[in-house]
């Protein structure tokens, strides 16, 4: 179970005031008394606070984010229903469930309640902040705190949520608002709109993946009748209904939303002297195969970050792969790891 952790009102970038809200974490290690060896794990969509389930091998004593040296933390996103605010919280102000009335929050926001969250816990300084997918979003957004945060890695992501992913992510909700059920995100908790849920977790789920992996894993049986299933039908029904023994629909729909709202150049400058700006050691990890965050996006961040290393999985699984391949990940975090120790040892001794 995760822990939770209250921060004062959060001023989000929309003006409005999120009163008194909760970020649920979990974490593994110790935090030093200088609280200055913190890594921070950012999660994806509809993932929870418990990396070390959805980053098996990775987290734990002489793993790539050793427990022995680091306080390993994973902070739940506002709007998830995993433990932090999110619509299906009760609002302090009404005593009634935010539902359809939650704010609009960023990513930014969500970063930002993180960082008070961290400071809370006596989080002096981040030595990395990694993540995948959304979670690769919020760790851009890390890059923004300075000095705060020493080194990135994002995985899986551009620098901004392009056109191409806000599609996937509009026809995604269009299915949600579509269900009978949704009434405007008014719905009864006891009466979800499950049908729409679970057709937009399907979309999703075919966006995760390459034709080429569905073509070999889902092959057609030539003595299959007519009218019988697809195996790729049951395969996306099956991830329809897990979706609703652990999700919200107003939750989904906040999420998505928070997705589109990334873009690191929003307020601050041209998008490409904005990535100029972000100087910590960084390490951009892509996927060969990913439809839906494409390895140009992380060639575009390589390219533009002044100090950035490009890693590429190869791998038929798509976007998924950044799940999928924790192994070979987990690889790229140690080099990346020894390497930026050595950077700060040297520094050190030149300041010396």
């Amino acid at each position: 179970m995760p822990n939770l952790v209250s921060i004062p009102d959060l001023v989000l970038e929309s003006g409005d005031i999120l009163c008194l809200p909760t970020v649920a974490y979990e974490a593994w290690g110790c935090l030093n008394h200088r609280g200055d060896n913190a890594i921070v794990v950012c999660h994806s969509l509809t993932s929870d606070t418990d990396a070390k389930s959805w980053w098996p091998s990775f987290i734990g004593p002489g793993r790539a984010l050793d427990t022995d040296r680091y306080f390993v933390i994973c902070l739940n996103a506002l709007g998830s229903p995993y433990g932090s605010t999110s619509p299906v919280s009760i609002n302090p102000r009404t005593d009634s469930w935010y539902g359809a009335d939650f704010p609009v929050v960023t990513i930014r926001d969500t970063v930002k309640a993180h960082h008070a969250a961290l400071l809370s816990l006596g989080v002096t300084e981040i030595k990395l902040a990694i993540g995948g997918s959304m979670g690769g979003m919020q760790v851009l957004e890390w890059s923004f705190y300075g000095s705060y945060v020493q080194a990135i890695a994002p995985v899986a992501v551009g620098g901004y949520h392009s056109p191409w992913g806000i599609a996937w992510t509009e026809a995604q909700r269009n299915a949600i608002y579509a269900d009978s059920l949704w009434q405007g995100g008014r719905y009864s908790p006891d009466r979800p709109p499950v049908k729409g849920l679970a057709a937009a977790r399907m979309m999703a789920m075919i966006s995760y993946r390459t034709a080429g992996e569905f073509n070999n894993r889902f092959k057609r049986s030539g003595s299959q009748l007519p009218g019988d299933p697809f195996l790729v039908e049951s395969y996306l029904k099956h991830h329809g209904e897990r979706i609703n023994r652990r999700f919200d629909a107003n939750c989904y729909v906040h999420l998505t939303r928070q997705m589109n709202s990334h873009d690191v150049s929003r307020g601050r400058g041209e998008y490409v002297k904005v990535l100029a700006e972000i100087s910590q050691p960084t390490l951009v990890v892509g996927i060969s195969s990913d439809l839906l965050y494409p390895i140009e996006e992380q060639e575009e961040l390589a390219r533009h970050l002044p100090n950035a290393r490009l890693k590429v999985i190869d791998a038929p699984t798509g976007h998924d792969s950044f799940l999928i391949e924790s192994e070979q990940i987990a690889s790229f975090v140690t080099a990346f790891l020894n390497r930026t120790r050595v950077l700060a040892t040297g520094l050190a001794n030149q300041t010396a």
